[in-house]
């Protein structure tokens, strides 16, 4: 692999682009230690260190995203998180309106213009979630708990209020932008490597946290632990994320004039986490709105006081079932909307394609159906114990909180690294030179 690695760089414009790529990471994560103007940085440091004692704050997911950066508020605060949604609310709009869905089918045309929707979505979005944000740190509800957290904004005007909003929403502008350069001139996929970086950034602070929290050796043992079952997981999730099953389609042999065509065989590749991470966000963000509207809610009710007790601790019975039952839901609802068997049925038939032993039309979408179906109960229990793995796997350490190989952190890690492998190595086979897969 570093033989690989050493040939990419010795090809000029594969060269260029892997630089280019690195030099528009840096630049992101700069972006991720500016404050915004009307922060008090220390307050938010002494906050962030209330947190990282085990007072964690109901806004870790998108934090995670965020490479760290929204508890700081800093300009690329909101991340990412703006781009994704609107990514998946305009995924699942394309399924209900028709507009959107024959747009879909005029090819690269359709696509640029519902990549336009896009990020016209993400800038409404971000402004959406960054006066939230802001309302959120002037409220002292982003750090529950801290005793600085109403000092996070001193100057609460209308003024300075703008000011923040319109900073963070042209940091989510610029994301997008650089996300967008990646795809063009670097390598993979820009928004995915932009998020690798978030999540992996957050490893460090993590493990070493892990790590002085231990009692074992001074905390070495633990460590050790958290690596070796990192390791395992890593393998795990490559070895399920490679997994498929291949349904076997042959093309009929056709003559036009003295010419025959087709009579060739292939496969529709059907992946076992046909959902990839969508599941966990989903059952995530949705988990997080009940103990959100307690967080607000003023005084102390019996219902708010439920919610605060079952909904908003990791560890608790109820929360883990209904965390693992959602994630299983929507592994099914995600593949229903993204993988329409008829389609796939109607497109075969109309190019003479077939499943050998099956009939062309409805047989066939029945039959895709039914393979469906039966992968995609082994894709959502995998992704649910993956998902449950920071709850239940160091509960005994104390510092599940801080485990970082489990959930969508590793899933995401594990995805676009192995997709951007296969980026390098096609380039480096178009070329004759070796690449990092055997």
């Amino acid at each position: 692999m570093l033989t690989a690695f050493a040939r990419a760089f010795r090809t000029p414009d594969l060269r260029k682009k892997l630089l280019f790529t690195l030099a528009i990471i840096v630049v992101y994560r700069v972006g991720t230690h500016i404050p915004i103007p009307g922060v008090d940085y220390k307050s938010v440091q002494t906050c962030i260190d209330v947190a990282n004692k085990g007072n964690q704050s109901l806004f870790g997911l998108v934090n995670m995203f965020s490479g760290g950066a929204l508890l700081q508020i800093t300009v690329f605060a909101l991340g990412i998180m703006p781009y994704i949604t609107a990514s998946i609310i305009l995924q699942l709009l394309t399924v209900v309106i028709p507009r959107l869905e024959a747009l879909k089918k005029e090819g690269q045309a359709g696509t640029a213009k519902i990549t336009q929707y896009t990020r016209y979505l993400t800038v409404a979005l971000a402004i959406l979630q960054g006066t939230g944000l802001v309302a959120t740190a002037r409220s002292g509800a982003l750090f529950n708990g801290c005793p600085v957290a109403t000092q996070i904004v001193p100057d609460q005007s209308i003024f300075t209020t703008i000011t923040m909003v319109i900073c963070m929403t042209a940091g989510t502008a610029v994301v997008m932008w650089l996300g967008e350069l990646i795809t063009d001139r670097g390598i993979g996929n820009g928004m995915s490597i932009l998020m690798f970086i978030s999540i992996a950034a957050t490893f460090p602070t993590a493990l070493w946290a892990i790590k002085k929290q231990g009692t074992l050796a001074g905390g070495w043992i633990e460590f050790g632990t958290v690596i070796l079952v990192g390791l395992v997981m890593v393998g795990l999730v490559v070895f399920v994320e490679q997994a498929q099953r291949r349904i076997p389609v042959q093309y009929a042999k056709r003559m036009i004039g003295r010419r025959s065509y087709g009579g060739t065989s292939t496969y529709i590749p059907l992946k076992v986490n046909q959902a990839g991470v969508i599941p966990v966000i989903f059952a995530s963000s949705l988990l997080y709105i009940p103990a959100l509207v307690a967080q607000f809610a003023g005084g102390t009710s019996d219902w708010k006081r439920w919610i605060n007790d079952n909904l908003t601790k990791g560890d608790h019975p109820l929360y883990i079932t209904l965390y693992f039952l959602l994630i299983v839901f929507f592994a099914f609802f995600y593949v229903a909307i993204s993988f329409n068997p008829e389609e796939v049925a109607d497109n075969m038939k109309k190019y003479g394609g077939f499943i050998p032993g099956i009939r062309a039309g409805r047989p066939t979408a029945e039959y895709l159906s039914y393979v469906l179906n039966r992968i995609t109960w082994p894709g959502s229990l995998y992704l649910g114990l993956i998902a449950l793995v920071p709850t239940m796997a160091l509960v005994g350490f104390g510092a599940s909180q801080n485990f970082p190989f489990g959930g969508t952190s590793i899933l995401i890690i594990v995805g676009v690294g192995l997709e951007t492998v296969k980026q390098i190595e096609s380039q480096l086979q178009q070329r004759n030179y070796e690449g990092f897969l055997r």
